[in-house]
């Protein structure tokens, strides 16, 4: 999918969402700290969004990230996993995501991504919906991650957990790329 079709796919959920939830654009945007024009934008598909609005947008709408985003998609019989992405690639300042699998297990929705942090920038991400918890493994690489005022180390091999229902960080350190996997845990907003 190119990347108009990938932006205007994403603008109709959000826009399907926050409408399902009795929610004018302008209050959606006041919420999740984000312009109404720059809402307006990735409502309709003109504005490539970040990460960083994504995450703000979801959280106020009370679902996952995986929500606005398509659906991953298998890997074609006798592909190796790991080649091309499975699904859509997002990205913020300093982390680029692939959405690889959705699992939804009774009042759960865990997300699985293949995560890139690039060195030289932090990435903040906003606060989750209550009782998120993250889990990274580092494959290569050296990150920082979680609270900023108590952040995480992880090198190659390790794996750190935090809770994400607090704003947190994504930093690369040693001035290299980190790869990691990165499962995000969400229990599902009551009805």
């Amino acid at each position: 999918m190119v990347e108009e079709e990938r932006a205007i796919a994403i603008g109709r959920r959000v826009r399907r969402l926050r409408q399902e939830r009795g929610i004018s654009l302008t209050e959606l945007a006041r919420k999740a700290g984000i312009g109404k024009a720059t809402l307006s934008g990735i409502e309709t598909g003109t504005r490539n969004p970040s990460l960083e609005k994504l995450y703000a947008v979801a959280g106020q709408l009370g679902v996952p990230l995986a929500a606005l985003l398509a659906e991953p998609h298998p890997h074609p019989q006798g592909q190796e996993a790991g080649r091309e992405p499975a699904g859509p690639q997002v990205s913020g300042a300093a982390v680029d995501a692939v959405l690889l699998e959705v699992f939804r297990d009774g009042g759960v929705t865990t997300e699985l991504y293949r995560l890139r942090i690039r060195p030289g920038s932090v990435q903040r991400s906003p606060a989750h919906p209550p009782g998120t918890v993250e889990y990274l493994t580092v494959y290569a690489g050296a990150a920082r991650v979680g609270p900023p005022e108590a952040p995480l180390e992880a090198r190659a091999g390790d794996h750190v957990s935090w809770v994400a229902d607090i704003p947190h960080v994504y930093e690369a350190l040693d001035g290299t790329e980190v790869r990691a996997g990165l499962l995000i845990r969400q229990p599902h907003a009551p009805s």
